[in-house]
């Protein structure tokens, strides 16, 4: 088991939480049970078929029993939990948070620190995945659940047709654009896209950045640094070349290109399958999946584009028992096949999750190895930690990028970033977070 938490992770618990805002009493819980009937917990969850996968624990814990909540993502779950925070009622034992959002949601006392009753889980999840519920301490405000490795998929058909090869650096990706390009003007290997900021931190993590840290007993915010100039500047010189499309993802355009062959490439994550599926049916079969292309080819990287965990809610009266069902969820072999077959999510457990993907997507079927390429993706991922106040710093990269990406101007891509830097460190000023720039 461990222990209490270290002064490091006294000091990052003075620099998450805000003053004495927004902390709650802590005096009111949604837990019930007592005399002889089971613990009744709740869990809030926006995975798809989640209560399926809780059937098992409930049928093998007759004295603890969940009941899952369904509820929407995003920034609506989270307002949705403080607001209960808040008010000193109604919050779930057990919450579905993203990793962008356990700094915001710890900062506000509204996910406790399980450290003492998760025991040694760590060597079960990659590096990447713990930092992302520990936040660099020796406290864990959540079991990571699931992961979102970024992977390059492309169109295998127009791969062979053009005589290209897949390219494993970013420099033979821009070699693969400039060539697909010049064969034909009407296609692009992929697209900037300003309106997807996590697309954008993952190509960033890749590259080595963490935009927010814990120094002493106070935050840094480091959106301009080097990793994520090099970034900016790289994808900024490919749109003012017109090789690489500016154009946002997930609009009917996109979809139209991903339909008739235009966009040749997606940039994407694990989860992509599913979107490319949804949004472009008849390409079934002509898709393949790699790795993100490197850096540094020696020294493979890699990005996440989401992921959450499974948190206990500081308003919960059964913490031991809900940090034992947020374990079971996500370690136990039977729970982390269910989350993958059922839920049809990435698990976050490394060997669990390797027993539990056996076939690949259905989109996929004829890539055998689908899944042996997004483990290596996954355990390739570099740690990044998040700040209190993702949403400002997301807000404020659709803000600059945009235009930015409208303009098609190189320069005006490096000086985005410096202007998302300003924006999220004047933010936390404000708020009253001893901070600075990293």
């Amino acid at each position: 088991m461990r222990g209490k938490p270290t002064t490091r992770a006294a000091a990052l618990a003075a620099a998450v939480l805000l003053l004495a805002t927004g902390c709650s009493g802590g005096d009111s819980a949604t837990g019930e049970g007592g005399g002889d009937g089971p613990v009744r917990l709740t869990y809030w969850s926006w995975a798809p078929n989640m209560e399926q996968v809780v059937e098992g624990w409930n049928a093998e814990h007759p004295d603890v029993q969940v009941t899952v909540n369904k509820q929407d993502g995003g920034d609506a779950a989270v307002t949705k939990l403080l607001t209960a925070i808040k008010a000193g009622s109604g919050a779930p034992d057990v919450m579905q948070a993203e990793y962008q959002k356990i700094p915001t949601l710890v900062s506000a006392d509204a996910i406790a620190d399980i450290s003492e009753q998760a025991g040694d889980l760590e060597q079960q999840f990659s590096e990447s995945a713990w930092n992302g519920v520990t936040l660099g301490s020796d406290a864990v405000y959540g079991i990571p659940q699931d992961t979102g490795p970024m992977m390059f998929f492309y169109r295998a058909d127009l791969f062979e047709q053009f005589g290209i090869a897949v390219p494993t650096t970013w420099q033979e990706y821009a070699d693969a654009a400039r060539a697909i390009h010049a064969a034909d003007p009407t296609k692009f290997l992929g697209t900037f896209s300003a309106a997807d900021p996590g697309w954008f931190t993952g190509l960033a993590q890749q590259a080595g950045a963490s935009w927010w840290g814990v120094d002493g007993g106070a935050w840094t915010v480091d959106v301009d640094d080097e990793a994520t100039q090099r970034v900016a500047s790289y994808w900024g010189g490919l749109v003012e070349e017109g090789v690489i499309d500016n154009k946002p993802m997930y609009t009917p355009e996109w979809n139209t290109g991903l339909n008739d062959g235009t966009q040749v490439g997606w940039i994407g994550a694990v989860w992509g399958p599913g979107v490319l599926e949804g949004n472009a049916p008849d390409t079934k079969g002509l898709w393949k999946a790699a790795e993100l292309p490197q850096w540094d080819a020696a020294d493979p990287a890699n990005g996440n584009w989401g992921g959450s965990a499974t948190s206990v809610t500081t308003q919960s009266e059964h913490a031991e028992e809900a940090a034992e069902f947020a374990t079971w969820l996500n370690t136990d072999p039977e729970a982390v096949e269910a989350l993958a077959q059922t839920a049809n999510v990435y698990p976050a457990a490394t060997e669990a999750a390797s027993t539990a993907l056996t076939t690949p997507p259905a989109f996929f079927a004829e890539q055998t190895d689908f899944y042996d390429v997004a483990a290596a993706a996954a355990g390739s991922t570099n740690s990044f930690t998040y700040g209190p106040n993702v949403n400002v710093a997301y807000s404020a990269y659709a803000d600059a990028f945009g235009p930015a990406a409208e303009g098609r101007r190189a320069a005006d891509f490096t000086a985005a970033t410096a202007a998302v830097q300003r924006t999220t460190l004047e933010d936390m000023e404000r708020a009253g977070f001893e901070v600075s720039a990293g």
